[in-house]
């Protein structure tokens, strides 16, 4: 795999995932109150699965997109824009906006957009497919931890 790309990648990620931490703050009162499902993982899980899911997220991306026809690439790099806009969007509703039902409508557009990308990335790479399981299965789950906190917390 060519570096020029996993750098472009790798840091259409890294510019995602600050961001999406510049706006996940859990120590703030409001986050803090909301009840949660017993089976929610503790807050140091977080970093330690989205930091592999992101650099398996740039690897996967790279792979792609050196492996595809200009047209594909094209389609590719649209794609994936949206998902790492959407990865993003979920934290800034979800977190910065404090509204988790808006970010639990967003969330299920962001694994819609997993799919596509996952679909597309398996037909251009096999390896690339695979690295972008993990994040599609890590997104399906927060998308059970998201609704059930807006169950939880559906009285407030």
């Amino acid at each position: 795999m060519p570096l020029p790309t996993l750098v472009k990648t790798a840091a259409a990620v890294t510019v995602t995932a600050a961001a999406g931490t510049a706006v996940n703050d859990t120590s703030n009162r409001w986050y803090k109150r909301l009840r949660k499902p017993t089976w929610q993982p503790p807050p140091v899980a977080f970093p330690l699965v989205w930091t592999p899911l992101y650099a398996l997220i740039a690897v996967a991306g790279a792979r792609v997109l050196d492996r595809t026809s200009e047209a594909d690439r094209t389609a590719f790099t649209r794609a994936y824009a949206l998902n790492l806009a959407l990865n993003f969007g979920w934290s800034a509703l979800f977190f910065k906006a404090r509204r988790p039902t808006a970010a639990l409508a967003e969330i299920a557009a962001l694994n819609a957009s997993n799919f596509v990308l996952l679909r597309r990335a398996s037909r251009a790479d096999r390896v690339a497919g695979a690295a972008l399981a993990p994040y599609t299965a890590w997104t399906l789950f927060a998308t059970a931890l998201n609704g059930a906190i807006v169950r939880l917390n559906s009285d407030r």
